[in-house]
């Protein structure tokens, strides 16, 4: 039996996870988390087979968590997300996740996801898995702007792109007010431009929000 925790802050949305996952007979959700301190005091008490998170979390993101994650050496993890898989998929991987996964996706797709991160496999959805073919086969593997971006800068683009003010966003990532205005400096730097208007422009353009 896979024993899964599943840290999203949507408790309907893991009311729905539980009923999709209580449809087979080798996977079970045996805890929830709201949030990455609890997820990380639930994996502190006992032993799970892998972790379904989301991306979008109070306080530090999945993308974030994952680091921390990478370092207490805990189980597999499958990002399920509501963001584009062709602008985070590739980002949550390399940051450390087993897979990642739309929740857009059908409720088998879910499950053979869980059963193949489990096992210690990757998993990436067949339309993600077509993009980066098509990707490879017309030689642009180029890389947009900001990828060049650490997992702090991306989630301040994120939040400034969806119109929060530099306070909102210090108290949503546990930050100070001038932090956050130092990686909107940086931000600005990396990606050439001189506004936060330019900012949410660039995002909307590339999906980012």
């Amino acid at each position: 039996m896979i024993q899964t925790i599943v840290c999203d802050d949507h408790p309907i949305f893991r009311e729905g996870l539980k009923k999709i996952v209580g449809q087979s007979t080798d996977i079970r959700v045996a805890a929830e988390a709201s949030e990455g301190r609890e997820l990380l005091e639930q994996l502190e008490r006992r032993r799970f087979d892998m972790i379904i998170l989301d991306i979008t979390l109070p306080g530090s993101s999945g993308l974030e968590l994952l680091r921390e994650l990478k370092r207490v050496a805990a189980p597999p993890v499958l990002i399920l997300s509501m963001h584009p898989e062709e602008q985070y998929a590739s980002r949550a991987i390399a940051a450390g996740a087993g897979g990642y996964l739309s929740k857009s996706s059908v409720p088998e797709e879910l499950l053979t996801a869980i059963r193949q991160v489990a096992q210690g496999k990757r998993y990436v959805s067949r339309t993600l898995a077509e993009h980066l073919a098509d990707q490879l086969a017309e030689g642009d593997l180029r890389q947009p702007a900001h990828t060049r971006l650490s997992q702090r800068e991306f989630e301040v683009l994120r939040l400034l792109a969806a119109g929060r003010k530099t306070k909102e966003i210090a108290e949503e990532l546990y930050v100070s007010s001038p932090t956050v205005a130092t990686h909107r400096a940086r931000i600005l730097e990396k990606l050439h431009m001189t506004s936060t208007a330019e900012l949410v422009r660039y995002a909307v353009e590339n999906h980012l929000v």
